[in-house]
Formats: C-alpha cells, sequence, structure tokens
C-alpha cells in the first residue's frame, strides 16, 4: 500500500470510529397500526410501542452493512439477566467510500423501563448515563462491499467468512478485533499495530461471479459451501491451515443461488435455494452433476431469496421475491407442497431463520421495512371470520429502512438483530 494512502488511513480510522454511534430513544405509541391493513394519514407518524418491548436499541456503523452475523461466546447468557451483551461480525457497503469488515462488541444494553405517562408540561425524564448501550467498533479494510459474512467457533477462535464483491470469498480469523473490543487500550493497540495489517487468513478469487450463499457446517468443523451469481454451488474443505476448494460444482439450479444451509443432523446434506424459483436439497456424498436429490420446482412464483433449515425439527422455511414465507416438512417435500403458506409482506423477503430455541417460532424480514415474529403453534381458534392478520403472526417489527437480515441471539432467548442501509437495531419483544 502506497505511504500516502496509508497517512490517510490512519488519520480516518479515529473518525470512522466515531460515526459508530448508538441510542435508544423512548416514544409512546397511541394506536395499533397494522401494514398492509392500515394507510398513515397526512401528519401521522409510526410511533414505537415501548410496552411491547423487553429490550430495544439501535445504532450505526456510518456505511450500511448488507450482512452480518451474530458471535456466540463462553458466556452463559441463557438465564437471560440484563445489561445485556453481544458481538456482532458485520461488513460495509459503501457505495462509495472504503468498506471494512468490523467486529463489534454491543454491551451494557438494559432492560426497557416502564413508560411513563406524563402531563402536557412535563418533560421525559433524561436518561441515566449508567444504562446507557456502550458500543466498542474494531475495523479492518476491505477490498470492496462485503455481500455476505458468516462466523463460525472453531474450538478456542472465531473465524468468519464473507463473499466480496469482486467475487472472492476470504476467511477471517476475528481474534485481534475481538481482542480491541475489551477496553480503550486493547483498541488503541489494535489500530496502532493491526489495523492496518491485518489480512485474510485464506482468499479464494477463482470465481466467475460475485455470489451471496454462504454457511459453515454445523457437524463437519471447517467445511463451507458458497454459491454464487454463475448458479455454482462449491464444497471448502479444510487441509491444515487452508481450504481445499472443489474446482467442480455442484449443478442443477438455472439461475443465481441466494442461500445455501447444511442440514443441522445430516453431515452431508445441504439445501439451496435461487432465483430460478426452486429448493434443492443436495448430498455431497454423490459426484457433483447427480448430488441433488429432491428439486422443488417453483417453490416460489417468484426468486427464492431465503432459506433456514430446522435445528430441531424437519422444516425448513423460505422466502421469496412474492412476499410469501413458505414451510416445508422435509418429510413431505417429495409431493412439493409447502405445510404452511403466510402472505402478510408487501414486498420480497430478504431474510428469514428459525429460532433457536423454540423451534416452531421464525422470522422475517422484508423490503416492506418489517421484521416479523411468527409461531407455527398458534391455531385459528373456532369458526370464527378470517382474521385481520395470520394468528400465526407474533409481532410486526417497523422502524427501519431498506431491512436486509435478521438473526436470533444464539444464547439470549428471543433477542433480535437487524441491519438495514438506515443502522442496526437490537430487540426483545414480549412475544417471544
Amino acid at each position: 500500500m502506497p505511504e500516502e494512502e496509508e497517512e490517510e488511513d490512519n488519520e480516518s480510522s479515529e473518525e470512522e470510529e466515531e460515526e459508530i454511534t448508538s441510542s435508544s430513544n423512548v416514544k409512546t405509541a397511541q394506536e395499533v397500526f397494522i401494514p398492509g391493513k392500515h394507510a398513515l394519514k397526512d401528519g401521522e407518524e409510526l410511533v414505537r410501542d415501548e410496552s411491547a418491548y423487553k429490550l430495544y436499541h439501535e445504532f450505526q456503523t456510518g456505511a450500511p452493512c448488507l450482512s452480518f452475523d451474530v458471535i456466540s461466546d463462553d458466556v452463559n447468557r441463557s438465564n437471560g439477566t440484563y445489561p445485556a451483551t453481544t458481538f456482532i461480525v458485520a461488513g460495509t457497503n459503501s457505495q462509495t467510500a472504503r468498506d471494512h469488515l468490523i467486529v463489534l462488541k454491543l454491551s451494557n444494553m438494559h432492560k426497557q423501563e416502564e413508560p411513563v405517562d406524563l402531563d402536557d408540561d412535563e418533560e421525559e425524564p433524561p436518561v441515566d448515563p449508567e444504562k446507557r448501550p456502550v458500543l466498542s467498533a474494531a475495523m479492518v479494510r476491505h477490498a470492496g462491499a462485503v455481500n455476505r459474512v458468516r462466523a463460525w467457533n472453531a474450538g478456542d477462535r472465531v473465524l468468519c467468512a464473507n463473499w466480496s464483491e469482486r467475487a472472492e470469498v476470504h476467511i477471517w480469523d476475528l481474534a485481534e478485533q475481538l481482542k480491541a473490543t475489551h477496553d480503550k487500550h486493547a483498541m488503541s493497540n489494535f489500530i496502532s499495530n493491526h489495523q492496518k495489517t491485518l489480512k485474510p487468513l485464506f482468499t479464494f478469487s477463482g470465481y466467475r461471479a460475485e455470489g451471496y450463499a454462504l454457511d459453515w457446517s454445523p457437524t463437519k468443523p471447517g467445511n463451507l459451501l458458497t454459491g454464487d451469481n454463475s448458479k455454482n454451488i462449491h464444497h471448502w474443505s479444510p487441509n491444515g491451515t487452508d481450504w481445499n476448494v472443489n474446482q467442480s460444482s455442484y449443478t442443477g439450479h438455472q439461475a443465481a443461488v441466494e442461500d445455501i444451509q447444511w442440514s443441522p443432523t445430516e453431515a452431508s446434506v445441504f439445501a439451496s435455494c435461487s432465483t430460478d424459483k426452486s429448493i434443492r436439497i443436495w448430498d455431497i456424498r454423490a459426484k457433483q452433476n447427480s448430488a441433488c436429490m429432491i428439486a422443488v420446482e417453483n417453490a416460489h412464483s417468484l426468486d427464492v431469496n431465503g432459506i433456514s433449515w430446522n435445528r430441531k425439527e424437519p422444516f425448513i422455511v423460505s422466502g421469496g421475491d412474492d412476499g410469501v414465507v413458505k414451510v416445508w416438512d422435509l418429510r413431505q417435500i417429495q409431493s412439493k407442497e409447502c405445510v404452511a403458506h403466510f402472505k402478510h409482506h408487501s414486498g420480497p423477503i430478504t431474510s428469514v431463520e428459525w429460532c433457536p430455541q423454540d423451534s416452531s417460532v421464525f422470522a422475517a424480514s422484508g423490503e416492506d421495512n418489517q421484521v416479523t415474529q411468527w409461531d407455527l403453534a398458534v391455531e385459528k381458534e373456532g369458526n370464527s371470520e378470517e382474521p385481520e392478520v395470520p394468528p400465526q403472526l407474533l409481532f410486526v417489527h417497523q422502524g427501519q429502512q431498506d431491512i436486509k437480515e435478521v438473526h436470533w441471539h444464539p444464547q439470549i432467548e428471543g433477542l433480535m438483530l437487524s441491519t438495514a442501509s438506515s443502522g442496526f437495531n437490537v430487540f426483545k419483544t414480549i412475544s417471544v
């Protein structure tokens, strides 16, 4: 790197750190608003119902992030104690400025306080400084926008893989970035000694096109799957400190592979979805050109953008450009018929994910600026008329613009994170 560019990078690093901010504004909702059923009138605006949230915070990273993943740690967070802490890895899509791979630690997230009824002449009490969330971010330069990023806890190490818009996949060791989030001294040391020099552990540049589909195997450590916009799927296997990337691709899709998921229980099986409208189930023990075991053609009427494989039950949930969310029972998928079909979103579904602690609950995000929570265990009561919203729809979260991804926290039950062009939200609702 030229010296002039290094000096500029050093001077701007602290400015970029300052761009990352967090807040937890308090507002009071006055009337229930159902997206798709109601419309805002002139002069009306949506405000959040504080009583519907157990926790809510928002933060920004300067440039928006298309993708992120939650990093598990070795702290037992299952008891749900407050204040809460979470670690994430994210990649920016700046369009014009420099892009980064960022590790963030968001701590001191306190439980939502009960809203206070104020008279017209009363002002809201100031937020206790001791209860403000604390955000620490360690960033490294990334060549081009980050299309997707996925983390993997490799024993005592945390690795992440990411797709770049430059048709490359990188694997990073996040140790130094995670260490930097501990305190100001560690962050200062990281900026001085590691920020400019930290490079990927491994990079593969042999793709014909960029991609988005990416998943680490939960049963075969170090194994990775990638799917690109040229309809190809490649299997990576670890080889010491490097990875072998199988040059033969799994063939079957007729268009871009949008998402990919390993089976949580069968080490050789994975699922994929595509802009060819199909969902496919594969077995890597077969040759690449015959590995597709099941192909559900026209699974959606438009592109299938995301899938998620239930960790406890034989279900896959999918979401498409048609705004529809579907649930597929793998015991019946040969019939090519879904077991549940929900049409609530008014725009394309951008991501879907099962709740890791409750196998009947999943979430979806959409281009209609909604994050929705669903519960398959809820049934319609009696012979009542068709409800205004599906009874399985537990919660609608709004307030973000151009939502890209939503994830459940793997350790804190009910805690969710979502990324959008307007920044990140971290929240826990009263519904889950």
